[in-house]
Parts: structure tokens; sequence; C-alpha cells
């Protein structure tokens, strides 16, 4: 059954990259990385940045285990070279004394005396091949030495690299908390730039309602106020205008006969 589907897979595959041979020609993989590429990237825009900065910012707190494996290292091959430099001073104590041992069997070899310890006495041979041993360990014995500090010096050396390690990732994990603290701050302060810009007041909105009422009643009041005045429209004479081709006069004369004539005859005679 397995088998079955891996090789449906396979078919399927090599459909699909038929398919897309056939349209695409030679730019077939260009086309399909691109379109991957364009299909990544959306999906990183489709994920908000909150979630991306918590997710790197548990990336940097991560961060505390590799720190923490590399000072445990630091210590661990500091206890190290401690240990190989009490060794060191050890074996350099106990060369010091073999070498004054080794010089003085030499000075008996090259007198010829006797050397004799305690009640036993020794031959010049015997002290020879004495003093052959002793200096055979003493070079051996050096030569261990001479690895130990080789090996102090090696472990220093990574201990100073391991401290500087330590120290970079130290302060770019700091350096990293806080950028990513920036960056937060100033996402929330575009957040609350873009939240602020969603309340637009237009003319239907609540506001302007309300500035409208208050107008009315401004005005309202202002009529009111007017109108409480004293009635200065109530008695007065409002001019009329006429024409000046019509002969209002005539027309009184007409309508109110010729007497209003003649006493407008004799009024006109009269001085004003």
């Amino acid at each position: 059954m397995v088998c079955s589907m891996v090789k449906k897979g396979l078919l399927g595959a090599a459909l699909t990259a038929g398919a897309l041979y056939l349209v695409f020609g030679t730019s077939a993989p260009s086309y399909v990385r691109t379109a991957f590429h364009k299909v990544r990237h959306s999906a990183q825009d489709a994920v908000p940045v909150q979630f991306d900065i918590d997710r790197v910012r548990e990336e940097v707190v991560n961060l505390e285990r590799p720190i923490k494996e590399n000072m445990e290292a630091y210590y661990r091959t500091q206890v190290d070279v401690e240990h190989l430099d009490r060794e060191i001073a050890t074996v350099q104590a106990n060369l010091d004394g073999e070498k004054k041992a080794i010089l003085a069997l030499r000075e008996s070899v090259a007198s010829g005396a006797v050397h004799k310890v305690g009640h036993v006495v020794y031959t010049a041979d015997e002290v020879r091949g004495e003093l052959g041993r002793r200096l055979d360990h003493y070079r051996a014995v050096n030569k261990i030495l001479a690895d130990k500090q080789a090996i102090v010096k090696s472990k220093r050396e990574i201990m100073e690299a391991a401290k500087q390690q330590l120290i970079t990732m130290t302060s770019q994990k700091k350096e990293l908390l806080t950028r990513l603290e920036a960056i937060e701050a100033r996402l929330k302060l575009i957040e609350a730039k873009r939240q602020t810009s969603e309340y637009n007041f237009d003319d239907g909105g609540a506001l302007a309602q309300v500035k409208q009422s208050v107008a009315d009643l401004e005005k309202r009041i202002e009529v009111q106020a007017r109108m409480a005045e004293d009635g200065r429209f109530t008695d007065a004479v409002i001019p009329a205008f006429v024409e000046s081709s019509r002969d209002v006069v005539n027309e009184v004369d007409k309508e109110f006969g010729n007497g209003t004539e003649g006493q407008g005859s004799k009024s006109g005679g009269k001085s004003l």
C-alpha cells in the first residue's frame, strides 16, 4: 500500500512537472521558484508582527542554554587548569630534587670515590648505572612536565576563547532584547496612530450632529431676542415708491372729484 502511494505521488509529481514544462518550456523552474518565493513571502506577511516579535523573543531567551553550556565549559576548563597547575608545581619540585641527586651522583662517578648509602657500599659501575637510570627518569618526567605545560597553555587559550564568546553572546543577547523592545514600542505607537485615524468624524457623525443642534439653538435664541425688542416695525411708516411717469395727483383728483382740485390750487397759492 505504501509503495502504491509512493508511486502515485511520484507519478503526480512527474505529470505536474511535465505540464509545467509544456506550458512554460525551459523557463518552468524559474516560474516555480518565483511562485514558491511569492507564496512564502505572502505567508510571512500574513503573520501578525506581534506574533513574530514573541517568536524572536523566545529564540533570544533560548540563547540562555548555549550561554550556560559555554559557561559550564569555561569553569570546567578553569578547574582542569588549576589542577594541572598544582600537578606541574609538584612535578617541578620533584624534578628539582632529582636534579640535585643526579648532580651529586655525577660528582661521585667523576671523582671515582666510593658511594656509600648507609651500610651499603656501591661500586663505581653501580653508581654509574644508577646515574644513568635517574637521568633517563628525569628526562621522561621532564617530557611529561612539558606535555602538561602545553596542555595548560592550550586550556588557557580555550578558556580565553570561551570567556570572549560568553561576553559576546551575553552582550548580544541584551542588545537583541533591547532592539526587540524598541520594535515592540514602535509597533504599539503605530497601532495607536492607526486606531486614532480610524475615528473619522464626518457630517453625519455624532459630534457633527451636536454641533449643528447647538448652532440651531443659537439661531432660535437670536430670533427670539430680536422679536422681544420694542415694536419698531408696528407703527413704522414704510416708504412707498412709484414710477416717475405715473401722475398720482391727477389720479387722486379724479378719484375724489374737482373739489379736491380747487383746494389743491388754493393750497398751492399759499407760501409754505
